[in-house]
């Protein structure tokens, strides 16, 4: 069938009513959202962000309602989408913008493709890996993975990605999303190493849409969480703490569920592997901890301090 893609669709969205079928990459995936309040009556207040990209540039998709239980878990990173029967709409202001692995890449950010149950009732077809041609020029699916030994160079709020060994996982932990609120934020801490410095990557894990990933982060386990943001946090007495906390597009990876992600082919996952293989399990396992409470970042050591 005749096919657009995003860069005309942001010329012409204006003058059209009915939009030719679109093929696209997902190259980022937001934690699903659930919106529903209790004097609205609907049946599925879901909603989940996609970014999409075609050989034109990048653009936002959202996934709306009973189409989230439906396709969520199917659309991964990496995977490759037809699309038929969907509108669009004027972009959300407010939402959060993942950082792109190809800085180079065009974004359209005046406009989101949205996809709906009806009004029309969205296509949506998952074209396997295999049957992707490469005359589509469709991006392959970046990363911006960095070492241990780089972190501290980074500014605040730099967004990356990291593949470690855990060494340390703690207790899951709750927090209010406000005060006074009913809502909580479920995460807990983890040290993960990758034999570039004497000194673990800290990673605060909010529980994303893998529970099934969150519950099951053990220490030797390989972790990999992507779209990381950095925490640097200084305190009076100049002491640095760098750690890394979950954005909302972050995704979450342990050993066994690693094959045939995009971040395989990553030159720096490659060496995490080669210096996994001349390690001792056997040493590694005496330096695990797993449980307890981590206070984090450190309190003062006197109550003047703090």
């Amino acid at each position: 069938s005749k096919l657009t893609n995003l860069g005309h669709l942001e010329m012409t969205w204006r003058s059209r009513v009915r939009f030719h079928p679109l093929l696209v990459r997902i190259l980022h995936k937001s934690r699903l959202r659930y919106y529903g309040k209790p004097e609205k009556k609907m049946d599925m207040p879901y909603q989940a962000y996609f970014e999409v990209a075609d050989g034109s540039g990048m653009m936002s998709m959202v996934l709306w309602n009973s189409l989230c239980p439906e396709w969520y878990h199917s659309m991964k990173v990496g995977t490759v989408l037809l699309l038929d029967k969907y509108t669009i709409k004027t972009s959300y202001p407010f939402k959060t913008q993942p950082t792109p692995g190809d800085s180079q890449m065009k974004r359209f950010a005046t406009i989101e493709i949205s996809l709906n149950v009806r009004d029309p009732p969205t296509e949506i077809s998952i074209i396997p890996e295999e049957m992707v041609k490469p005359e589509w020029g469709l991006p392959e699916v970046k990363y911006r993975f960095i070492t241990r030994s780089e972190l501290d160079d980074l500014p605040n709020n730099h967004s990356c990605d990291v593949i470690g060994l855990v060494t340390f996982v703690g207790r899951a932990e709750r927090a209010r999303k406000r005060e006074h609120s009913e809502d909580f934020w479920l995460y807990r801490w983890a040290h993960a190493i990758d034999g570039t410095s004497d000194q673990p990557f800290i990673l605060e894990l909010f529980a994303t849409s893998q529970p099934d990933v969150f519950e099951r982060i053990h220490p030797m386990t390989y972790l990999v969480c992507t779209q990381m943001r950095v925490i640097q946090d200084l305190t009076e007495n100049s002491s640095r703490t760098v750690y890394l906390t979950t954005s909302n597009e972050s995704q979450i990876f342990i050993t066994g569920w690693h094959k045939g992600q995009p971040y395989t082919k990553d030159a720096k996952v490659q060496n995490f592997i080669q210096w996994t293989k001349s390690q001792s399990e056997a040493d590694q396992i005496k330096k695990t901890v797993i449980g307890g409470y981590y206070p984090f970042p450190r309190p003062p050591d006197s109550f003047l301090k703090y």
